[in-house]
């Protein structure tokens, strides 16, 4: 692997439960950037004495949240990363090599599920958009997976506009559309620590299905 440091951005809404486990885990040559985005749990203080980098972004969204990770970012290679302890920070060089050594622009991990992990439903809806994808700009995918590896400076000009719940979707339509090499990697999906804000409540799974919506409507 590259020596080259990795930002890894980690939007946090109140999961100070699964930060030690997933803060440990992160490489050497990976430095974690934690994106508070409103947690009351103590998730801040929790990060900053493990030693990561924290921002904050005031405005709720899982968008918001990535964009001003990146913002902060300063290496050339970032990764995305849920903080919920489902994916294992171990497994991020096997998605990031493939950008660092310059043979992919934007590489996903598709999950490998683990028993309870992932609702049918969730998984439903990805291979509904990962089909959608296929359809809109010829790149094939399985999975729109929250572990994601991509060139800082080619992320910020690929116009990306969304800051809810659309930006997985949107940064993969919109790389697909600008001709990126997109690929996939295999990686480990366990049960998460703690309540999805997605598919975990009725709200955020209408907020997320509305938001995708939009972004495929406008994609047509």
């Amino acid at each position: 692997m590259s020596t080259d440091l990795v930002d890894v951005i980690l939007p946090v809404l109140d999961e100070a439960a699964a930060l030690p486990w997933v803060l440990s885990r992160i490489p050497d040559g990976f430095r974690a950037i934690v994106v508070d985005n409103g947690s009351s749990d103590g998730s801040v203080d929790v990060a900053r004495n493990l030693g990561a980098v924290v921002v904050h972004e005031h405005r709720r969204g899982f968008g918001a949240a990535c964009w001003t990770g990146l913002l902060a970012a300063t290496s050339e290679t970032v990764a995305f990363l849920d903080a919920d302890a489902s994916l294992d920070p171990c497994e991020l060089p096997r998605v990031c090599d493939p950008v660092i050594d310059g043979s992919a622009d934007l590489v996903l991990g598709a999950r490998d599920a683990h028993d309870g992990s992932w609702p049918w439903h969730a998984q439903l809806a990805n291979r509904y958009l990962a089909h959608q994808v296929h359809r809109r700009t010829g790149v094939t995918v399985t999975d729109l997976g929250p572990m994601r590896a991509v060139r800082r400076q080619q992320l910020l000009e690929l116009g990306m506009t969304d800051r809810a719940f659309g930006w997985p979707l949107e940064m993969v339509l919109r790389a697909g559309r600008a001709g990126w090499r997109v690929e996939e990697r295999d990686v480990t999906y366990r049960p998460r620590i703690g309540r999805s804000k997605v598919t975990g409540t009725v709200k955020g799974t209408a907020r997320a299905g509305r938001d995708m919506s939009r972004l495929l409507r406008e994609s047509a």
